[in-house]
């Protein structure tokens, strides 16, 4: 095959399967409710040591930016704001990738607890204020290829 068969090729592959590799970034994840559909830039909070640090000591985050927290298995879901400077919305979301509860305005380094209201997979972090804004809420699902799959709500393709 020659090189411009090669670039052709290559060219239709991406053009296929640019929509699903799209879908399935691992830098970001989808929200769709009855506002529509929403995107944030994310990091991923996967390990023991990812989850305890999250977002704390950042003094700022991007608008439309935040942190998914994973868990091997669902569970009653348990945050706090130690050393966390910035206020936070946190989405409690099931197996599913279903929104479960939103906690608004987490206060910067409050200790106090804040519970899922159901065992929950996953909590994605937001700024303050930004799920109100937006109007994300329980019901609302959110997409991402670190959320198993196979249960999925809203599936990657």
């Amino acid at each position: 095959m020659g090189i411009l068969h090669r670039v052709i090729a290559a060219a239709l592959a991406v053009a296929i399967s640019g929509p699903a590799l799209a879908a399935c970034d691992p830098g970001r994840v989808d929200l769709r409710g009855d506002f529509g559909t929403v995107r944030f830039r994310v990091e991923l909070a996967l390990t023991p040591e990812e989850q305890a640090r999250g977002l704390m000591f950042r003094e700022e985050m991007a608008r439309m930016a935040g942190m998914l927290f994973v868990y091997p298995r669902q569970q009653r879901l348990a945050f706090w704001m130690r050393n966390t400077l910035i206020p936070l919305d946190m989405i409690f979301l099931d197996e599913t990738g279903t929104v479960i509860n939103v906690h608004a305005e987490a206060v910067p380094l409050d200790e106090t607890p804040i519970l899922s209201e159901a065992p929950g997979l996953a909590v994605l972090e937001i700024n303050g204020g930004m799920a109100a804004t937006l109007g994300i809420g329980p019901g609302d699902e959110l997409r991402s290829p670190a959320m198993p799959q196979d249960r999925a709500a809203w599936p990657c393709e």
